[in-house]
């Protein structure tokens, strides 16, 4: 059976984790295409974390005959709010 070799390619935000509970320099790196989530000391070890959880959800999928779909196009941006926003919510 021949095998054949494609990339897939996989949007991930990075953000600064400012929970107490984390180490200094931790960003979280969420891949929203899939709804996953994990984390890492700096953007690096965030991106590693990613590639490891998204490697293990592809297995996953491919171990249970799931069909696995390409990622859409991500665009990301900001939301400023004025400070009034956030008290009346």
């Amino acid at each position: 059976m021949a095998r054949y070799l494609f990339e897939m390619n996989f949007s991930v935000v990075f953000e600064k984790i400012q929970d107490g509970g984390f180490p200094e320099g931790y960003y979280y790196a969420h891949v929203p295409s899939l709804g996953l989530t994990t984390h890492g000391s700096g953007i690096e070890g965030a991106r590693a974390a990613a590639e490891d959880l998204v490697k293990l959800w592809i297995a996953e999928k491919r171990a249970n005959g799931e069909r696995i779909s390409a990622s859409a196009e991500s665009l990301y941006s900001t939301l400023e709010l004025p400070d009034d926003a956030l008290q009346s919510a």
